[in-house]
């Protein structure tokens, strides 16, 4: 693992096995803000699926922007958890940093999981619904087990009418995957790059 700076002067590393590095080095916490957060449309009391936890600043974005949030995140590399404890941000990581510790986080504002192992697999354990999720995998190319149609399906399953995911990725497949389960899909935000990022929601009743 190589930390990196990144534009907006937050730190990511470089996963020498995806040969990628965990989030866009146009700006590492402002990916999490503009292309998850924001078009999300984070707000208090929803329950939020995070899969690829990685640095966790999907998730830190988000109890920085609400409060009563129930959050599931999915990660398999115990790597990055130990690797993230050097990081100093503010006193908001410092839950990040002990959820990458303990696995699970409680207090009067937040109850967080984190499970360990495949995501194709540990998704399959949960009995929760979701108001929105975050789809943060290494890319199709290098991670494509976490972009197919059996995937999706099963993110799908566990969404509310109406819920919404966000993807930083615009691959034709991809987009394609998520329709072909029944996403209704449009464009996010381009922050910092030619592609727009993704937008899918589950149909309302």
């Amino acid at each position: 693992m190589k930390l990196t700076k990144t534009k907006d002067n937050s730190y990511t590393f470089f996963n020498e096995k995806y040969q990628e590095a965990y989030h866009s080095l146009t700006g590492a916490l402002e990916e999490a803000q503009k292309k998850y957060i924001e078009p999300l449309g984070v707000k208090d009391g929803q329950v939020i699926l995070d899969i690829c936890f990685g640095l966790g600043y999907n998730t830190f974005a988000a109890i920085e922007k609400a409060k009563h949030l129930k959050v599931i995140a999915l990660e398999i590399d115990e790597e990055i958890l130990k690797e993230l404890q050097s990081l100093e941000i503010n006193n908001k990581y410092n839950i990040i940093k002990k959820i990458a510790r303990e696995k699970y986080y409680k207090d009067k504002n937040y109850e967080i999981t984190l499970l360990l192992g495949p995501a194709q697999e540990t998704i399959k354990t949960i009995k929760e619904t979701f108001d929105i999720v975050f789809l943060d995998p290494f890319s199709p190319k290098k991670n494509p087990e976490l972009w197919t149609k059996e995937f999706f399906q099963e993110i799908f399953n566990r969404m509310k009418p109406g819920a919404k995911l966000a993807t930083y990725s615009c691959a034709r497949a991809v987009r394609e995957n998520l329709k072909e389960v029944g996403f209704i899909v449009t464009d996010g935000p381009s922050v910092k790059r030619r592609g727009p990022s993704t937008i899918a929601e589950k149909p309302s009743l």
